[in-house]
Formats: C-alpha cells, sequence, structure tokens
C-alpha cells in the first residue's frame, strides 16, 4: 500500500514521513482525540503504529519537524534554532507540536548566523560547571539557572541538554568542566540547584550523562567495569539526589558500556533503579549517535527516545512490534512518557518567544556567580587584594589577553564577547605596562599562536620589575568533547611556562615586589615545583564570558573570595587513586576500564590513606577569617533525624562568606569506610566583621548509611559517628560524636547492575 501525505510518498522501506494535517483525510479519520483534550492514552489509542515509532525516535539532522534524515551529527537541526541539538517528531493531526532540545550545560548553544537575517544571535555563556561547584552556593547557582532557563525559552528551546553531573573520577576527564565535583553530595547538590532556576521558566532540562561517563577516551565503546557499592555510593548519588530534589524532565543515557551493557540498553538501570526506586517521571533518551545499535532493547529497557533519530530506526522499532519481538504495551508507556513531557513544554502551548533575553542582566548574574565560584590557593603576607588602584600591573602570559570562558565541544556557547583579564583589570582602573601590552595583544591576534607562549627576555622582565608595582601571570587550560586531557602537555605546565614563572618571581622578588599567578583551567594541574614562586594564587576556573571583570573584582578585594575546591589538587599525580587505570586498556583505545579505587574516588582515598594533597578538597582562603562555634545536635543518640547545628562569625576585618562543611566518621566494621565522607554544607550570607549566622543541618538517618554489596541494602552500623565541620576536608574546626545503638537497615534496594567478574578493589589496611 502506497499512501500520499501532502505530496510525499511514504513507502515500503523508503519512509519519509511528513505527517501534516491533512493526514487526518487520508486516513478517513475525523474528530480524532488532540492532546491535551483529550487524555494520553486515548491519544496513543488513535495513533497508528508508524506514529508511536515516530515519537521514540527523534527528528533526525538538519530535520523539520515531521520528517527525516539519516544524519546523526549535534548541532545541525535548523528547525526553529539554527544549531540546536536536535527535535523530537511532530503529528499535528492529534495536536502533538515537535520540541526543539538544545546544548549545552554553560548556555544555550546555537548558529549565530541564520538564514535571510543579518541580526547575529548570541548566548549569555555562563561560569562552567567545575565553577559553580566551587561556589558551594546552591542558592546562586539558582539564579544562574533562572536565567539560564529565561534563554531556552525566549530562544524558542524546550528542553536543554543539561547539566552534566558525572564525577570527576581522573583530572585528566576531558569533560570535566562541564561536570561538578570528586563528591556526589556536592554534585548533585548544585545539580539540583540549577535544574530547578531552569524549569522554574516552564522548560525542561536533561540531566546528562546516564551513567558512569568519567572519560572521554573511547567513550562510546568503553565497558567501565564498576561495582555496585561504588556504583550506589559514587556514580549514582549524584543523579539520585539531584532527581529527587529537584525532577528533570528528562535523563540523557550515556554512550559507555556498565558492567557489560550499554547503559541505554540497561532496564536495571533506567526502569529499576531510575523509576522504581527514584521514582523518576520523565522520559530516558539517548546520547546522540551513540555504539548501541540495538534500539529495541533500548525501548525495552526504558530508553524511551533515540537521539538523534533516523528512517531505519523507525523501521525497525515498526517491524519489532510486527513481530512480536516488541510488546506494543512496551512501545506506548515510552509513547506515554514523552507526551507527558512534550504537554509541559513552550511548543505545546504556542509560548511567543521573543529571541531577545535580557542578556545584559543575566551577564550580571554570570560575573556574581563566577566570583563566587573562585578559589583563593595562596596569599602570602596579604599580597591580595591589591589596594592601591593606582598600581602599574606588568600583565603576563598569553591567557591574560585571551581568556578561557569555557570548554569546547557541546558545552561551548556562541557568546557576543569575552572578557579579557587585561580588560577587566582596565575596567577596574588599574593601568598596565603598555611594553608588555602591546605585544602580547598582537601576538594573540594570529590564533596560531595561543598555544604558544610569547617569548619574553629576561632583559624585558627586569626592567617591568623596576617600572611596575606588581607581576600577574596568568596559565590557562582547556579540553573538551571527544578528547580526554594530556598528562605530560596539559596536566603538567609546558617549559616554557615554568620558565615564565621562575624568572618573573626572582626578578619582582629581588625588588621586593609581588607576583600573582592566575589560573584559568578547565581542571586540575600539577602544581609542584612552581607554586612556591608565587605570592598570591588565584584559581579562576572557566568563569564565563564575564572572566576578567569577575577576576578583577577578586583580585581589588571588591569582592572577597569565597570559593572552595570540588576536587583535590594532588601533589603528585601518581598519588591520584584512578592513576594506573586511566582512561583503560590498551591506553591509545581502552576497551575497558576497572574502577579499582571503588568508592575511594578523590578526598576519599587521599584522607583514607594519609596522603597529602597539594590542596585539599574543599580548600579556598579568604581575605577575612572564621570563627566555628562548638557543634549542637539534638540528640547524642540518632534515632531517625538528627537536628545539627553551630555559629559561624566573621572574626577578620572585612566582610564575607564561608563554607560550613559537615563530614561523618562511621564504624567500618560491617564494611570497610573512608576516614569521612562530606554529607552537607552550607553557605553563610556576606557575613561583615564581628557579625555571625546560625547554620542548621537535618540529617536523615539514612546519612549514616553506607551500601552493602551483601545485603543489597543501605546499612546505617551501630557505634560511635563523629560529625566534623571544617572549612576544608583537612581543616576540621569542630567536632562532635553521637551514636547509633543498634545497625539499622534503612532502605533495601534491588540486586542490579552486578560486574561480569569479581573486581579486585583497594581497601583500607
Amino acid at each position: 500500500m502506497i499512501l500520499t501525505y501532502n505530496k510525499i510518498s511514504v513507502a515500503g522501506s523508503a519512509l519519509v514521513f511528513a505527517w501534516l494535517l491533512n493526514t487526518t483525510v487520508a486516513l478517513g479519520q475525523t474528530n480524532v482525540p488532540q492532546l491535551g483534550k483529550s487524555t494520553v492514552k486515548e491519544v496513543i489509542a488513535a495513533m497508528t503504529l508508524e506514529e508511536k515509532a515516530m515519537m521514540v525516535i527523534g527528528g533526525g539532522r538538519d530535520a523539520a519537524p515531521s520528517a527525516f534524515t539519516d544524519g546523526s551529527m549535534v548541532g545541525n537541526t535548523s528547525f526553529r534554532i539554527p544549531g540546536a541539538a536536535g527535535v523530537t517528531n511532530a503529528i499535528p493531526r492529534l495536536g502533538i507540536p515537535a520540541m526543539v532540545l538544545a546544548d549545552g550545560p554553560a548556555g544555550v548553544r546555537m548558529d549565530v548566523r541564520r538564514k535571510n537575517d543579518d541580526h547575529k544571535y548570541f548566548a549569555t555563556a555562563f561560569p562552567a560547571g567545575n565553577t559553580l561547584a566551587s561556589t558551594w552556593n546552591p542558592d546562586v547557582v539558582k539564579r544562574i539557572g533562572e536565567a539560564f532557563g529565561n534563554e531556552v525559552k525566549e530562544f524558542g528551546a524546550d528542553i536543554i541538554l543539561a547539566p552534566g553531573v558525572n564525577i570527576h573520577r581522573n583530572p585528566l576527564g576531558g569533560r570535566n568542566f562541564e561536570y561538578y565535583s570528586e563528591d556526589p553530595v556536592l554534585t548533585g547538590e548544585i545539580a539540583a540547584a540549577i535544574i530547578n532556576g531552569i524549569q522554574s521558566n516552564g522548560v525542561g532540562t536533561s540531566i546528562k550523562h546516564f551513567a558512569a561517563n568519567n572519560q572521554e577516551a573511547n567513550r562510546a565503546g568503553v565497558n567501565a567495569h564498576i561495582s555496585e557499592r561504588a556504583l550506589r555510593e559514587i556514580y549514582l548519588k549524584g543523579f539520585e539526589i539531584a532527581i529527587k530534589k529537584s525532577s528533570p524532565w528528562t535523563v540523557m543515557s550515556s554512550y559507555n558500556l556498565l558492567n557489560g551493557t550499554h547503559t541505554s540498553e540497561r532496564k536495571d538501570l533506567l526502569t529499576t533503579i531510575l523509576r522504581n526506586e527514584w521514582n523518576f517521571k520523565g522520559y530516558v533518551m539517548s546520547d546522540w549517535g551513540g555504539k548501541a545499535t540495538n534500539w529495541v532493547e533500548q525501548v525495552k529497557a526504558g530508553n524511551d527516545m533515540i537521539m538523534p533519530g533516523n528512517n531505519k530506526q523507525i523501521q525497525r522499532i515498526i517491524s519489532a512490534v510486527k513481530h512480536d519481538s516488541l510488546d506494543v504495551k512496551t512501545l506506548n508507556t515510552s509513547v506515554e512518557s514523552v507526551l507527558n513531557i512534550i504537554m509541559r513544554s513552550p511548543s505545546f502551548s504556542a509560548y511567543k518567544f521573543s529571541n531577545n533575553p535580557d542578556l545584559k542582566a543575566h551577564a550580571k548574574v554570570s560575573r556574581e556567580a563566577a566570583t563566587e565560584g573562585m578559589v583563593l590557593l595562596k596569599n602570602e603576607k596579604e599580597s591580595l587584594p591589591i589596594k592601591n588602584k593606582q598600581a602599574k600591573v606588568a600583565l603576563f602570559g598569553n591567557i591574560s589577553y585571551a581568556l578561557i570562558a569555557g570548554g569546547w565541544g557541546s558545552g561551548d556557547v556562541n557568546k557576543a564577547y569575552t572578557i579579557s583579564l587585561a580588560k577587566g583589570l582596565n575596567n577596574a582602573g588599574y593601568t598596565l605596562d603598555k611594553e608588555l601590552s602591546d605585544p602580547y595583544q598582537q601576538y594573540n591576534s594570529n590564533y596560531r599562536n595561543w598555544n604558544k607562549e610569547l617569548l619574553i627576555t629576561d632583559e624585558l622582565i627586569e626592567k617591568k620589575a623596576a617600572e611596575c608595582d606588581v607581576a600577574i601571570l596568568t596559565i590557562g587550560r582547556n579540553s573538551g568533547e571527544t578528547k580526554d586531557r594530556d598528562l605530560d602537555y596539559d596536566y603538567y605546565l609546558k617549559p616554557t611556562e615554568l620558565s615564565l614563572i621562575e624568572r618573573t618571581a626572582e626578578a619582582f622578588h629581588r625588588k621586593n615586589k609581588k607576583l600573582v599567578v592566575v589560573l584559568n583551567l578547565c581542571g586540575p594541574i600539577d602544581t609542584k615545583g612552581w607554586r612556591e614562586k608565587a605570592d598570591a594564587i588565584l584559581l579562576a576556573w572557566q568563569p564565563g564570558m564575564e572572566a576578567g571583570d569577575a577576576i578583577a573584582d577578586l583580585l581589588s578585594g571588591k569582592v572577597t573570595p569565597s570559593g572552595k575546591l570540588p576536587d583535590t589538587f594532588a601533589d603528585n599525580y601518581n598519588d591520584i587513586a584512578s592513576s594506573a587505570n586511566f582512561p583503560g586498556l590498551p591506553y591509545d583505545n581502552p576497551s575497558d576500564v576497572i574502577h579499582q579505587e571503588d568508592i575511594y574516588v578523590g578526598y576519599r582515598y587521599f584522607d583514607t590513606w594519609k596522603v597529602k594533597p597539594a590542596y585539599e578538597f574543599g580548600y579556598g582562603l579568604s581575605y577575612t577569617t572564621f570563627g566555628f562555634s562548638p557543634l549542637k545536635v539534638s540528640s547524642s543518640v540518632v534515632k531517625d533525624n538528627l537536628k545539627v547545628s553551630l555559629t559561624v562569625t566573621n572574626t577578620g576585618n572585612v566582610a564575607g562568606k564561608e563554607v560550613v562543611q559537615l563530614y561523618l566518621s562511621a564504624p567500618g566494621e560491617i564494611i570497610n569506610k573512608p576516614v569521612q565522607e562530606l554529607k552537607a554544607f552550607c553557605k553563610t550570607n556576606l557575613l561583615q566583621p564581628g557579625q555571625s549566622q546560625v547554620v542548621t543541618f537535618n540529617l536523615p538517618v539514612n546519612v549514616f548509611a553506607s551500601f552493602d554489596n551483601n545485603q543489597n541494602a543501605w546499612v546505617a552500623e551501630a557505634g560511635a559517628h563523629t560529625l566534623k565541620a571544617g572549612s576544608s576536608s583537612r581543616q576540621i574546626k569542630q567536632t562532635v560524636e553521637v551514636t547509633i545503638p543498634k545497625t539499622i537497615l534503612t532502605q533495601k534496594v534491588n540486586s542490579v547492575l552486578h560486574p561480569q567478574t569479581p573486581i579486585e578493589v583497594i581497601k583500607p589496611k
């Protein structure tokens, strides 16, 4: 049979769908159900099998909302927002519109130019994920989300493919800048904040990449071998916290295999855990163009939509139902999940988007968050802030004149500008030495020079040390999708960079002047051998398009630093627990990566094995000081909920904010435990000198539990538990002991996600 819809032939395996309004006439149907007016189940009952298949397959590359191609490249959709990542399929006869899905985690990713339109379309480039995590401030991150979500809506998108919440297993991970932290509690709380902010606009998010996508090396084919405990406590916990606290519209399954099976084909992950245990109500989509090609198994698993979509996939779903390898009831379940989200979308309500969000207002929010996410690593003899606004600054380093706002790939944003540190310092009133700045500006105008430092002679450095009041030197690193960072040429500083730091430090110190190093980074780097040469070190991460002004806010003292590290900075790369098996074997194109470090990721390893880091998890200095009062608990015996409180006082001379980090040391008689784990945190308000604030934590009993593989349960062990309040994992200021009289099984869960073979994991002695 050949049907003709709107002069487009639909026949056999060459189907190309164009489901327009006259489809109803072609099928001889009248008064068909309409989405939103009829129930979802009535709409599904009225669908043809082909239409159901359309709802679980994306709209394809360069596709109109109801036509298909076989492409699989991200960012080639032309419908409504050129450069968006993809679309869903429309079925107009049933009142089902197409939705637009856009990247990415740091701002709306779209093309600057549009056909027959001279206007340039830019979005706000917000601070990268690890910068937001370094704020330790969900309130600020939620405000970023509110601004971000407004742009999603006003540019005509329905769902933003963000946030990314995979764990920083290793500092070489290429997309760590998109993600938040090595710790799942910090990750989950920050992710929940940005999701709640974005979705307050009536648009959706897609939390990703679910799960264990912790590297870019062979990301679509690598098999991650991870114990059930490590999955539950580390790699799934951030997702769990975020999903339960924010209800994202969608979840994106990851490219990789997990214990032998692609995540998009794992029913135990996508249905048993995600839906049954966590009560997730949205729909699951695949990542774009992955290697998982058993599309029927993906639908059976609970992966409701395959992206970006092509005709071959539609035909496979249709054939599977016709030949009984896919139950139509299972297909209907996925369709229902998708339709429930479509009804919440701006496209469904025919929202008249403006293409004109308030970018100036959003830039201010971005700048505020950037300042809170920067971390002061060192400040000898109060080298910062630079109080003399008439100071003449010798500004060294290519990156000082071409700051990196964010990483590359789907996490990049087409922005109108990025404020350089040079411009930020000028805006703050400082004078830059032109004999340095002019050559740097000219050198940076040639993009071929961006990875090579401009050679500065010893004579020029000596001259600037005599003429200028302070030296500022910026080191930059970038990374992105498809490739992990290089150990030798990216994690470690280049010889030219080390030489510039050493020569500048020596020259300026001979004149009793200071060297400030600014780090514009995508992730941690090696600091051994050069950090002692700097008088002050400010970690700016990738702070978005307002980068230079935000950095100048801290260097000048307009804002007091309050950021804290979301990751451990190792003193030696080999001290990192995953260093021996990242990114897996074979090294160049790993097929398998074994997580032998198990739950001992980041500070859990460093603190338990007593390995000294360069800078510990949660570390960050301020221009003021804070005092913590003794911890108070509602009871010394833990039965259900425990209330913990303390008072934080600004004991210094300038206003500032402090982060209270609450760690738990638990007995390890039943299973081995880290020496301590972060369980809660709170950032204070801006406290004036002498001002205090009471900080309160409410801890349910499940906070005290660890996952026991043998019982398939979360277990809070009997015995003494120590709560520790500090300003970092190594700067504990107050402790209190509470007791659990009898071991409590806080939650029994399903026995799932088993490794193919036993994993020999490390354990503390």
